[in-house]
């Protein structure tokens, strides 16, 4: 049973734009996988669509998680709120509440769990404190449990996001550009510590990243895309420069530009809760 599996995937927008273009993708538990492509290749998009955040052209196609259908021929399906529990979504802008402390930020993931009247007065029990706290000693940021999370930094509010997705007992991990807007020192944090909850808690981890470099030093995979395809699927230490100029072409520069590694410009990034969950399309 595959952790991902992804069948004849497209997606048209509004203004006619194919930002996917059949796609079929097979993720294994525990795996830990690269997702490159250069602005506008489709990344982004192709991870909404596996979270149930957005949905594809109505034509024949299937997204699964851990054996369940999450959406088929254009429609989320109705069970989607209980199949992303096992999702954590990354947000490249953190996605955090910032008046709110960072161990308030971090229980939000356990609320799924929870009956409605402990959701409604935020009354966690010890358990669920507990974990959070032992979530955030393991992204070590544990001091910083009761700031407000305006005050961390990027690469700690980042990390404080992947301590959310331990309390959620994720089993998948889809992170978003999560070190585009970060400082190189902040970034190399942060995909240690993916790479970490990949190992110790065999968490399927699918980053999606503008850096070759990165994709190539913490994913063992790269799929890699180019308008909306999948160009390569492979091994991450094959992506030699003479691969990523015959893959992108001048796009390769994006890719291989040294001074983009974690220092991207910060793009606008859609904002979703799993406190406040789409309803699903049927």
């Amino acid at each position: 049973m595959e952790a991902i599996r992804i069948e004849r995937l497209s997606k048209t927008f509004n203004n006619g734009r194919k930002a996917l273009d059949e796609i079929d993708l097979r993720i294994e538990p525990g795996e830990m996988v690269a997702l490159i492509g250069a602005s506008g290749s489709g990344k982004s998009t192709l991870l909404r669509h596996i979270a149930g955040f957005t949905v594809s052209d109505a034509q024949p196609s299937q997204i699964s998680i851990l054996g369940r259908p999450i959406q088929q021929n254009g429609r989320i399906v109705r069970e989607v709120r209980s199949i992303r529990r096992d999702i954590g979504f990354v947000f490249q802008q953190f996605n955090l509440v910032n008046r709110l402390s960072v161990e308030s930020n971090v229980l939000i993931g356990a609320l799924a769990r929870l009956p409605l009247w402990r959701r409604l007065t935020g009354r966690f029990p010890l358990t669920e404190r507990t974990l959070s706290m032992n979530a955030l000693s393991e992204v070590g940021i544990a001091e910083h449990a009761y700031e407000r999370a305006a005050t961390l930094s990027g690469g700690q509010q980042q990390r404080a996001a992947l301590a959310r997705a331990l309390v959620q007992r994720a089993r998948i991990i889809l992170a978003d550009e999560p070190i585009a807007s970060l400082d190189p020192e902040s970034s190399r944090r942060v995909m240690e510590m993916l790479r970490t909850l990949n190992a110790e808690y065999q968490l399927t981890v699918l980053v999606s990243l503008h850096q070759v470099d990165m994709a190539m030093q913490y994913c063992p995979r790269t799929v890699a895309m180019r308008r909306g395809k999948v160009v390569y699927d492979g091994p991450s230490s094959a992506l030699t420069p003479a691969l990523l100029k015959q893959l992108y072409g001048d796009d390769a520069r994006e890719l291989l530009d040294e001074k983009s590694s974690g220092e991207g410009t910060v793009a606008q990034s859609a904002r979703y809760a799993f406190t406040l969950d789409p309803a699903p399309t049927v």
